[in-house]
């Protein structure tokens, strides 16, 4: 009886070590799924080209009014990608071109336009092509974006998410195309580029100064919010 004990728990030790690193869902990648007719999507148009984005309004409702609403508005229209780091991420959405203005459109109780809320979701994450809010910390989300443009992880990062656990599809997108997975849990990804990335890649490569800023000015001409449908 005792050996038999003994075996059993092998055997579930061994299975808990094959389990472990990195939980499978059963559930396809949201950021794979297929656009829906009626979807809400944006047509951002910069003086490098034209990049096509959906959005997540069930996983981060809230950044995703924040954005379509300033862009609704205008807001975005003739601001600048003011941070632009090659093989890491482009960033945008400051109308000061500075990095550190931008407001979002939820108000305080005085009526003044502030911050809002982290909205972090387990199915959503940092791949290549992932638009997310930036932030200088937690809860401080204005108007100011990234788009991830990692084309490959860093050494040691697949390790490291097997290690914490993170969802095996998840991991071999990411090993597959590219992305920032430290940034997950920490920006807020709320879209995917649905088209342009060899516009996001070209923005990624134009020459900056050693503040990151495009010695040139990468700019958005506009952007239109659409409703998808079907060809």
């Amino acid at each position: 009886m005792k050996k038999t004990s003994c075996l059993l728990l092998t055997v579930l030790l061994f299975l808990l070590l094959l389990t472990g690193c990195g939980q499978s869902s059963s559930e396809p990648l949201l950021q794979e799924s297929p656009l829906q007719d009626g979807e809400e999507i944006a047509v951002m148009e910069t003086s490098l080209g034209v990049i096509k984005l959906r959005f997540f309004p069930e996983q981060a409702p809230l950044a995703v009014e924040n954005f379509l609403t300033l862009a609704k508005e205008g807001y975005y229209d003739g601001v600048t990608f003011h941070r632009v780091i090659a093989d890491f991420m482009i960033q945008g959405g400051d109308p000061t071109g500075t990095g550190s203005g931008g407001k979002s459109i939820y108000t305080d109780v005085a009526g003044n336009r502030g911050y809002f809320q982290d909205e972090f979701s387990d199915r959503l994450f940092n791949f290549r092509g992932a638009l997310s809010m930036a932030n200088s910390g937690s809860n401080s989300n204005g108007s100011q974006f990234f788009i991830v443009q990692a084309p490959q992880l860093r050494e040691g990062q697949k390790e490291s998410m097997k290690n914490n656990g993170v969802d095996k599809q998840a991991i071999a997108k990411y090993e597959e195309e590219g992305g920032a997975p430290w940034l997950d849990g920490q920006h807020t990804v709320f879209g995917q580029v649905i088209e342009g990335m060899d516009v996001v890649d070209a923005i990624a490569a134009v020459a900056t100064d050693e503040n990151d800023r495009p010695l040139e000015d990468v700019t958005i001409l506009s952007v239109t919010v659409e409703t998808y449908t079907a060809q």
